[in-house]
């Protein structure tokens, strides 16, 4: 069947995704989409069907004859993450942060951009930084009345964005080995590096989804559904609504010691942080066996420095509630153990959406979704020049399907460096393969199957549909005017032109936004009196 209509294999994601959006019940819509892929790899045949969807979802923990440590090491995090959140809560660290912030940070508007620049510092891995940043931010966001689908969108706007640009970074080291044989495929005369920074300056997504950020920011450009969920948040001081299921939210009252210390969150989330970071550099040169900075980078193992790194930020965390509550006899052992519970259990939403939309995910690859989108554009009869373009779209529409950006990348960037070899236009290279990797990461941006959109709403502790249904008309904004530069790039042949066009575009955005609509802020929330 799908031999002869390719076609059926985008019916599944597309399911789960307009389902999500619709239904706002994320697990039945991502059920039904695994329901539908597993039905049509083995043609609805009813065995077939519950085989391999018992296979996809158990591959989640055993796949290829060993355990799956890159999923479980994330789920173990996540429950790591909330346990150190509940403990730093108890020892008053959150009230104590968030009252100095009251003195340092004013308005709600300082209170986002604290948001943005944690997450543009850290970029080291879009994981960490979507969950980390959360954490940080949440309390001061929380105290100006910022509404917690504003602060996912600025952690997800920050994350996969910054992470893409840098070479430093994980995704940064290990694009640039996928490129690697790429360029000596080709005649491109520069080196692997010399292409990855040629084709981040490309990324015409990525960098106007950091600048689109900003400007959300300092001009208070509130769209659509944000608009409400900011409306609530200043009004009624309702960060969320309450029938909203919320990932990463502790779902009980616990006693919070006062009065708290605020080195009871900076010390275990900097230990976390220099945790993680220092992991992922030793992890790389022991794996690599090279201790180039590059090299750390590009064979780091993320995933084991995550769970090194969660375990010293627990133990911090441990410790610093020890400090302060050891002599408070209402903080018994019993208690300590139901805030750790409750802490582990406040992740477990987060862990359940992640494991079906992996499910969903694993399908979906042996569905061949990805390889008929990718054959549509070997297909394509296009001028080089606009080839960029049609990567940048045809990249999107994979990653918004597939839920994964390197799904994109590992297949669009060899088509690109194929063509290119083709038609001996090596100074087409690297534009293109900028287009492959802003393509995907706004598929990625707007997917609600995409493990960086649910672990960005997690750590911002908002409802994941809420967070994909405010940060969408953003994402469209940005995913425009980035089409808008590649055009540009196609009549003018200058990737700086192109650039200077989408960023021209955004500015033009902001303004008529900026004139046409009231801002939602209340005075004395500007003026820094948090209620």
């Amino acid at each position: 069947m799908l031999e002869s209509y390719p076609v059926l294999t985008i019916v599944p994601p597309l399911i789960a995704i307009i389902l999500a959006i619709v239904t706002r019940r994320v697990l039945l819509s991502l059920g039904l989409g695994i329901v539908a892929a597993g039905a049509l790899i083995n043609e609805f045949g009813i065995l077939g069907t519950l085989a391999s969807i018992w296979n996809a979802f158990a591959a989640n923990f055993y796949d290829d004859g060993a355990v799956n440590t890159g999923s479980i090491y994330i789920m173990v995090f996540l429950l790591l993450l909330g346990v150190i959140t509940a403990l730093i809560l108890m020892s008053g660290g959150s009230a104590a942060f968030s009252n100095w912030a009251a003195e340092k940070i004013k308005g709600r508007r300082g209170a986002q951009t604290l948001a943005l620049v944690l997450g543009i510092v850290i970029f080291i891995d879009d994981y960490f930084n979507a969950l980390a940043v959360g954490q940080i931010a949440k309390p001061v966001t929380d105290k100006y009345r910022v509404a917690r689908a504003k602060l996912a969108y600025v952690i997800d706007s920050t994350s996969a964005p910054v992470a893409v640009l840098a070479p430093f970074s994980s995704w940064g080291a290990s694009i640039i080995g996928l490129l690697a044989p790429v360029v000596v495929a080709s005649a491109y005369t520069g080196s692997p590096m010399q292409a990855f920074l040629g084709a981040a300056a490309a990324n015409y997504y990525a960098i106007g989804a950091v600048v689109l950020v900003l400007l959300v920011v300092v001009f208070r450009i509130d769209l659509g559904p944000m608009r409400k969920e900011e409306a609530r948040a200043i009004q009624l001081n309702q960060p969320y609504s309450s029938e909203d299921e919320i990932p990463g939210e502790l779902s009980e009252e616990l006693p919070v010691h006062d009065p708290g210390k605020i080195r009871a969150m900076v010390i275990p989330f900097v230990t976390l942080v220099i945790g993680v970071v220092g992991s992922m550099m030793i992890t790389g040169g022991l794996e690599g066996g090279s201790w180039n900075l590059l090299d750390m980078f590009a064979n780091t193992k993320v995933n084991e420095s995550l769970i090194i790194g969660g375990t010293l930020g627990f133990l911090a965390a441990l410790w610093c509630y020890w400090r302060v509550t050891s002599k408070n006899p209402d903080f018994s052992a019993s208690v300590l153990f139901n805030g750790v519970t409750s802490g582990a259990r406040s992740m477990l939403p987060a862990i359940a959406i992640l494991l079906l939309a992996w499910t969903l995910g694993s399908l979906v690859g042996d569905l061949g979704t990805g390889g008929y989108l990718a054959s549509l554009i070997e297909g394509a009869n296009v001028s080089v020049n606009w080839l960029p373009s049609l990567l940048f779209i045809a990249a999107g529409f994979m990653a918004f399907a597939t839920g994964t950006s390197w799904g994109s990348f590992g297949l669009l960037i060899p088509i690109a460096g194929d063509i290119m070899v083709s038609l001996n236009a090596p100074e087409h290279l690297v534009p293109a393969i900028g287009a492959v990797l802003a393509g995907a990461v706004l598929g990625d941006h707007c997917s609600p199957i995409s493990d960086t959109t649910i672990l960005s709403s997690t750590g911002a502790g908002c409802s994941h549909i809420v967070h994909v249904a405010t940060q969408l008309p953003y994402a469209a904004i940005g995913g425009g005017a980035a089409l808008i530069g590649y055009m540009i790039l196609a009549l003018t042949g200058s990737t700086l032109v192109g650039l200077v066009a989408t960023l021209l575009a955004l500015l033009a955005f902001a303004f008529v936004a900026n004139a046409m609509t009231t801002s939602l802020e209340l005075s004395e929330l500007d003026e820094g009196a948090a209620a």
